[in-house]
């Protein structure tokens, strides 16, 4: 699909409950990370630090010294923000590639606790062409160390009702446990009515799962986009979850579990299901 965040580090990812709760730190990785536009390598460093901040992804700054400056140059634009004070944007220009406002920096933090981000650059993830942590390829946004991903085999009898219809249910589901995040129940295709499932062309990646494929729901002359998923081929990190069905619990009619029906969560994923009338798919 066409990833509608395309500059991630500045979208308000709502997945906290308590409106009030606001974590910010600045800590070492350890990794050596490099940055690569334009087949140029723009920043390495084994000094960079990562910034973690309530409701917004992980990012990467960079000391200023490990970081191509002979490519950047003030592109004029400036953003005030919270903790961190005034952002001065850089348009990056390798002479095969040019990106504007491609990076900012921080000169004079408002807080204490971003003072370790002062005279430190960050790239956007999505404006770069490449992005490695050692010699490993990384997609999307940088790994969060404190972000776990557990896949559990498991014997609960799970049910997944759409548009008022079993569409799926299985006694051998596999639970995906993720911080911060709702539980995620994974199924065989066997357990699945794939003949209702309608392939779409939406995809997307995660650093810690791979890249997935999506599925609407079709029930007679209802479709519901984009409401199952899977992972033909998960990252190393994470082979449990390889070619099983996963449906939205924020957007099914009921997520059953052991004959209990589930509490619907709330996250980034809770809008407003996308029911259309559509042409009966044929048989």
């Amino acid at each position: 699909m066409t990833v509608s965040d395309f500059q991630i580090e500045d979208k308000l990812i709502e997945r906290e409950l308590d409106p009030s709760y606001h974590e910010f730190a600045v800590e070492p990785t350890g990794r050596q990370v490099t940055v690569v536009l334009g087949g140029v390598v723009v920043a390495r460093s084994r000094r960079v630090a990562l910034l973690h901040e309530s409701k917004h992804m992980p990012v990467y700054y960079f000391p200023v010294e490990d970081v191509r400056m002979d490519l950047l140059s003030p592109s004029g634009r400036t953003k005030d923000t919270p903790l961190k004070g005034v952002a001065r944007y850089l348009d990056i220009d390798t002479g095969t590639k040019r990106v504007a406002d491609g990076a900012w920096i921080h000169e004079a933090p408002t807080s204490p606790a971003a003072e370790p981000l002062r005279g430190m650059v960050a790239f956007y993830w999505a404006k770069m062409d490449r992005w490695f942590e050692e010699d490993d390829e990384v997609y999307k946004h940088p790994r969060d160390p404190y972000h776990r991903v557990d896949v559990l085999n498991s014997s609960r009898h799970v049910q997944i009702v759409v548009l008022g219809e079993v569409v799926a249910e299985s006694r051998r589901p596999r639970l995906l446990f993720e911080t911060r995040l709702p539980t995620r129940y994974y199924l065989p295709w066997a357990d699945v009515r794939s003949e209702l499932l309608v392939p779409s062309t939406t995809r997307s990646t995660c650093p810690y799962k791979g890249d997935a494929e999506y599925w609407s729901v079709q029930l007679g002359d209802q479709l519901v986009k984009d409401l199952a998923w899977s992972y033909r081929h998960p990252i190393a990190e994470c082979p449990k979850i390889e070619n099983l069905v996963c449906f939205y619990d924020e957007q099914v009619d009921a997520v059953i579990v052991d004959g209990v029906e589930q509490e619907r969560p709330r996250t980034a994923w809770s809008k407003a299901r996308a029911v259309r009338t559509v042409a009966p798919t044929e048989s």
